[in-house]
């Protein structure tokens, strides 16, 4: 693979990487703790990520258990959850906080996979871009004589693998998560 491409690629990954990122806080009706990922406690004036702070665990398909490591936290990581947009209402039992995820409804899953499909072809236009402004970068080596003409199509071929590639590769990860969220 010619060095010029490379950090285009690594865009594209990057691209990837992201729509995998926004994918998994999507909930499909069973619990995540990756949905807790984001979520920043304070801790002795600290804010730290709930996972530090907490055991988090999956007893169950639809329910997140939250033991933390100090009881005196379970009040600051319930609000840390209800302030989040996570939309779950936190219950305790003065030991371990747990999250109850309700039944998604036909509809509600219909959504989220509009969603899923939105987010997936937003993924694929910033792959795009990123083949137009590499092509562009292509270009211009060739108008300055760095590159022969011969180069300039090799290299614009690899390009369009890359791509090519990587839209596959997002096409898969979206049919995999509607699929997902419309397992019941």
């Amino acid at each position: 693979m010619n060095e010029n491409i490379k950090p285009y690629e690594i865009k594209m990954q990057k691209s990837l990487d992201s729509l995998n990122e926004e994918y998994s806080n999507i909930r499909a009706g069973r619990a995540n703790p990756h949905l807790l990922d984001k979520i920043k406690v304070d801790y002795y004036g600290t804010p730290s990520a709930l996972q530090a702070v907490a055991n988090v665990s999956v007893p169950e398909a639809r329910i997140i258990q939250i033991q933390p490591w100090e009881s005196k936290l379970i009040k600051d990581i319930e609000k840390a959850i209800i302030a989040s947009d996570l939309g779950l209402t936190p219950s305790n039992d003065g030991k371990v906080i747990r999250l109850v995820f309700p039944e998604l409804t036909e509809e509600r899953r219909k959504e989220l996979v509009k969603d899923v499909k939105k987010k997936g072809e937003n993924a694929k236009v910033a792959i795009r871009n990123i083949r137009r402004d590499a092509n562009d970068a292509i270009k211009k080596l060739s108008k300055a004589n760095e590159i022969s003409e011969d180069e300039q199509k090799q290299i614009e071929d690899q390009v369009q693998k890359m791509t090519d590639k990587f839209v596959a590769e997002i096409d898969k990860v979206m049919e995999a998560k509607s699929k997902e969220v419309l397992t019941v």
